[in-house]
């Protein structure tokens, strides 16, 4: 299976390489832009494996659009640019970038990027979703400490016996605890 891939580039013969490339690598590109604001877009929209797209576009520029794509995780975003001025170089750090590239591209520094992009994006996808499952987990153990100490307080009850009336009352409803 090839992966999906969103290009934007202002500079419309440099997008014209780059899609070639891409193509010739095995990548699908499924849509194109020439500025930060259209590749957001068509990213939410499309959903790709990832976005690869130039630094300096008019509306919107990389380093802003990808801020906006890795908050909303969207897809992993590969910056292609002649630019590695420092500033940039934090500003895409900041933004979440998880590849840099500096033009003019060689034989496989492309296709490498984006391969490490991808597997380091996987990577923050897992460790996000076990925060969430934590969060989770610690909110829903918040309120059962809350329900017992109300059962504990209004019925008298001890705290094993708080747990099991909560635990008694999660299978009887079908419930989990916290709903319950």
């Amino acid at each position: 299976m090839s992966l999906r891939v969103i290009l934007a580039e202002d500079e419309t013969i440099i997008r014209m390489d780059l899609r070639e490339r891409l193509e010739a690598g095995g990548y699908q590109i499924v849509g194109e832009a020439s500025d930060g604001e259209s590749a957001v877009q068509m990213a939410r929209e499309l959903r790709p494996d990832v976005v690869v797209m130039d630094i300096k576009m008019p509306a919107l520029d990389g380093i802003q659009a990808a801020g906006r794509l890795t908050g909303e995780r969207v897809a992993p975003v590969v910056l292609v640019t002649a630019h590695g001025e420092p500033d940039l170089i934090v500003g895409a750090r900041e933004a979440g970038v998880i590849a840099y590239v500096l033009k003019p591209l060689r034989e496989g520094d492309l296709e490498s990027a984006i391969e490490i992009a991808l597997s380091r994006y996987n990577e923050f996808l897992e460790v996000s979703k076990e925060a969430d499952d934590l969060k989770d987990q610690l909110e829903t153990r918040k309120q059962v400490e809350r329900a017992k100490g109300l059962l504990m307080s209004n019925l008298g009850l001890s705290e094993p016996d708080a747990f099991r009336r909560i635990q008694k009352l999660s299978m009887d409803r079908r419930k989990s605890m916290r709903e319950v």
